[in-house]
This record gives C-alpha cells, structure tokens and sequence, in this order.
C-alpha cells in the first residue's frame, strides 16, 4: 500500500500528511493554485521526515527543466503528466538512476465516451508494458479544460477491466476525485498499489484540512487491509 499526500505547498501541510502516516508528498511545479518552486521546496525538505518520499508533478515534458527542479529541491521522484514520452522518461531514468522514482500519469477523460476511454487506457497500458523505465501508473481524470485536480472520479469497474486485461504493466496509483468518503470504495473496486488525493483533503486550493487528511489515510490504509491478499510492493526510492 502507497499513499501520496499531492499539492502540498507549506511545510506545514507537509507535515500533516507525514503525520497522519502518508508515504509520500508531491509539490506541483505546473500551473495551477498549489504552484511552488523549487527554492521554496528545498527550504522545507530538511524539516520532513527522511523516510517519506517527495515527488515533483510537472507538466512540461522538457528534460533539463525538469531535472533542474528535481536537483534544485532535492526531490526522490517525479510524476509526469501530459503525452507519453518514453525518450524523456529513459533520459530521466539514465541520469538519475535506479532509485529514481518515476510517476506516469494516465488520464481518464470524463467527458468521452467510456467505450473510448477504456480502448485508451488499454492502449497506453500496452504500450507502457514494452518499456521499463517507469515505476508506477497514475490514472487520474481530465475534462475539456483540467488534465488533473478536476476532483471527479474516473469509472473504477471499466478501468480494472482494461488492468486486468492488460495486467504486464507497472504499478497502478488512483487518483481522481478521492475523498475519505470514496477512497475505500474505490480501493475495493480498483485494487490499486496506492492512492493520491490532493483537493479531496482541502480546505481550499493548497491548504490542506487535517482531520480529513487524517481520515483519509485511516481509511485508504484500513481498505488495502481488505485486499487479500494484500498489494505490498516495495519501494527504495532516495534522493536524485
């Protein structure tokens, strides 16, 4: 079980879901209302916990800004977003090496027609499956106008279908529209490796609410608890 605490952009909120006994955080470096840079995130690093894993979430598919910001903040891993590149993530796996972690992310459009969504997914899963260089799968969900963060969740039973038709691929992270009040729902249905929420534990855009924060973890880690037999992989990811 992995759960990631996305779209922190204090220390404060970091340690949050350090505390509540999240195993990682991710600090967007993309546009959007949880923007941070690379400065602000190397401040906060050495306050946090040396075990939990920190990712940077970029939606640039340019390589030297990409790893500028990875060496600048100090960061385990990144979550990619956008077209699949698999030259930018081979580059990105031969300069940072093995315990790099690296993230792509795979969106559901809630807006076509499911029949199409899935045919996607399963074409993607495929072509990911004939490349090693990527360590996890986050599905998330997208609009016409919002390529993550839409806070709507993707249609989990036609999802497992196309991963159970396609099981050669890396490990599978759900996003989407997560909250305390789905996240067990969905653990059930998908059977993921891990979970990532980022406006499901809000206050508001960036401020995380931390008896939802802590409800959330409680719950997802209850859920994979009823998995069985449990998804446990292990990660060793350490810093670029």
């Amino acid at each position: 079980m992995w759960i990631k605490i996305c779209g922190n952009t204090t220390l404060e909120d970091a340690l949050l879901a350090a505390d509540a006994g999240a195993d990682a955080v991710g600090f967007v470096f993309a546009t959007s209302p949880r923007r941070v840079t690379a400065g602000q995130i190397a401040a906060i690093l050495p306050d946090l916990p040396a075990d939990l894993t920190r990712i940077g979430i970029f939606t640039t598919q340019d390589f030297d800004e990409i790893a500028s910001a990875l060496l600048s903040a100090g960061l385990h891993g990144a979550q990619l977003h956008g077209e699949l590149d698999f030259s930018l993530a081979e580059k990105l796996r031969n300069h940072f090496g093995p315990g790099f972690f690296l993230i792509q992310t795979l969106h559901w459009d809630i807006n076509s027609d499911p029949d199409r969504a899935e045919e996607r997914l399963r074409n993607e899963l495929r072509a990911i499956a004939r490349h090693r260089d990527i360590d996890a799968i986050l599905l998330d969900t997208r609009t016409a106008t919002a390529s993550g963060g839409t806070g709507k969740t993707l249609d989990w039973e036609r999802a497992r279908e196309a991963l159970a038709a396609d099981a050669d691929h890396p490990r599978i992270i759900l996003a989407g529209g997560l909250h305390p009040g789905n996240v067990r729902e969905a653990i059930l249905a998908l059977r993921p490796w891990g979970v990532d929420v980022a406006s499901g534990v809000e206050m508001r855009p960036g401020k995380k609410h931390p008896e939802v924060l802590s409800n959330f973890v409680r719950t997802a880690r209850r859920a994979f608890l009823e998995i069985q037999p449990p998804v446990v992989y292990p990660t060793e990811v350490g810093p670029v």
